[in-house]
């Protein structure tokens, strides 16, 4: 399919409205106009404009409950909010540059004057004023610093949505993992037991004489090698705990109970992926960041160019000095406009301006590589989503065939034509049915929360201002 070129909006055109210097392109980027990876049935999907509380709508209690405890204490959002504190003052100081400042002076002197051949005067002097400067901003460079820096604000705001994404799905894709994991370590026990009961028989099958000792020595190789399976199993259900502890804060014995076993994993509610990727790229938090970071830099360029013309502050001052002891006092005043023109710098202020614009141009290559990344991503979780869907109903079908052939043999091993031997390779075929099935459930869960982060968590620009904090 031919892609066509489509341009993501970014708000720099408001920039170039009131600035004094060079208009940036927002960076074009080649998408496809639809994604390949089939998209799922929408049916009574959520949209992904709803996503922001997807997590809740598992149907275990453990992934809310450890979300929402990784969201209210992980150091990565906390991280966050500082950020978003200091690029708020960051955008008061900018602010506030832009008015007059004015600062009280107070002044105590004590001098004495001496003329030849007469007694030293002693004279105490107590001065105040108010002194007054306002630079204005004749071209724009003030206002553009304004507008980098509440740029920025909202780059660290949607970077926060972005932690908060991640960390859900880190967290729902952990507890998925452990809830595969324990039940795949019960299904392995199953069958370390079937192995033992082989090896078992086999030892007694040779004292009777109808086996050999190559047949004994199998049969425990099989039961040693299932008894290592389940070990590890079992260790990788303990990492993932323990990850559990870390993400979430809270103490192992609480995060134990809430991963109490369960028989099936949880099934989150299906996603409606718009088909237009132009659209699905606007609702992702991490892309919005680069955006508004490339918002700052297209301003900084305009303000370094700013740098490079006159600048104008007037200043004033007004005031009282008391002379002896409060005797004689004079009032004074000033004014005082300068003029600053550039001159000669060495080039310093034009490299500022060339250094400027590089920082724009890298953030430009950058935001065309997290929009390429953010495609790679859903398109991805698209494919797994719809290999793990239709994978799912051939395992399903599998296992239940498997059950009814061990279900058989075992009622032919009671009436007599069937042996244990055959009986156990049947209960193993069964268990190995159902491994795979529990391996694709849990693909395809995976995949989903995949494709939440990739479509960004319900995240969306407005809304988003508005919670942000």
């Amino acid at each position: 399919m031919r892609c066509k070129p489509l341009l993501l909006a970014l708000p720099l055109a408001a920039l170039a409205a009131c600035s004094v210097g060079p208009t940036q392109k927002a960076p074009a980027l080649e998408l496809a106009p639809g994604f390949q990876a089939p998209l799922p049935a929408a049916g009574a999907a959520q949209p992904a404009s709803a996503l922001a509380g997807w997590w809740r709508q598992f149907d275990d209690p453990a992934v809310l409950a450890l979300v929402e405890a990784a969201q209210a204490s992980h150091p990565q959002l906390e991280q966050a909010l500082a950020r978003i504190a200091q690029a708020r003052a960051g955008m008061q100081a900018s602010g506030a540059a832009r008015w007059p400042n004015a600062d009280l002076n107070l002044r105590g002197e004590r001098f004495s004057q001496k003329q030849r051949g007469q007694p030293a005067v002693i004279t105490h002097a107590v001065s105040r004023s108010v002194d007054a400067s306002w630079e204005l901003d004749l071209f724009g460079g003030r206002r553009q610093a304004v507008a980098a820096a509440e740029a920025r604000l909202q780059a660290r705001q949607a970077e926060w949505r972005a932690a908060q994404v991640s960390l859900a799905a880190e967290v729902a894709a952990n507890v998925v993992g452990h809830r595969a994991c324990s039940a795949a370590a019960r299904l392995l026990e199953q069958d370390a037991a079937s192995r033992d009961k082989t090896s078992e028989l086999a030892r007694l099958k040779i004292k009777a004489g109808f086996s050999s000792d190559a047949d004994v020595m199998l049969s425990e190789a099989s039961a040693a090698d299932a008894r290592q399976r389940v070990a590890e199993q079992r260790a990788e259900c303990d990492v993932l705990l323990k990850s559990l502890v870390a993400l979430s804060g809270l103490p192992e014995a609480q995060v134990q109970a809430l991963l109490a076993p369960r028989d099936t994993l949880p099934r989150p509610r299906a996603i409606a992926v718009d088909t237009v990727p132009a659209v699905a790229l606007g609702q992702r938090p991490d892309l919005a960041a680069v955006s508004a970071e490339l918002q700052a830099a297209a301003a900084e360029v305009n303000v370094a160019h700013a740098a490079r013309y006159p600048q104008l502050t007037l200043g004033g001052s007004i005031g009282v000095v008391r002379l002896a002891g409060g005797s004689s006092a004079l009032d004074t005043w000033s004014v005082l406009p300068q003029l600053s023109l550039p001159l000669f710098d060495g080039g310093r202020r034009r490299a500022e301006q060339a250094g400027a614009q590089a920082r724009y141009d890298e953030l430009a290559g950058l935001y065309r590589e997290r929009a390429r990344a953010a495609v790679r991503e859903t398109e991805q979780a698209l494919v797994r989503l719809d290999a793990a869907g239709r994978r799912e109903a051939d395992a399903a079908s599998a296992a239940r065939d498997y059950d009814r052939y061990f279900h058989a043999s075992g009622e032919r091993y009671k009436a007599g034509p069937a042996s244990m031997f055959e009986l156990e390779d049947a209960r193993r075929s069964a268990l190995a049915a159902q491994l795979t099935l529990l391996g694709v459930q849990q693909q395809r869960v995976l995949a989903w929360i995949a494709l939440y982060k990739a479509l960004g968590g319900g995240w969306q620009a407005g809304a988003a201002a508005m919670a942000a904090p």
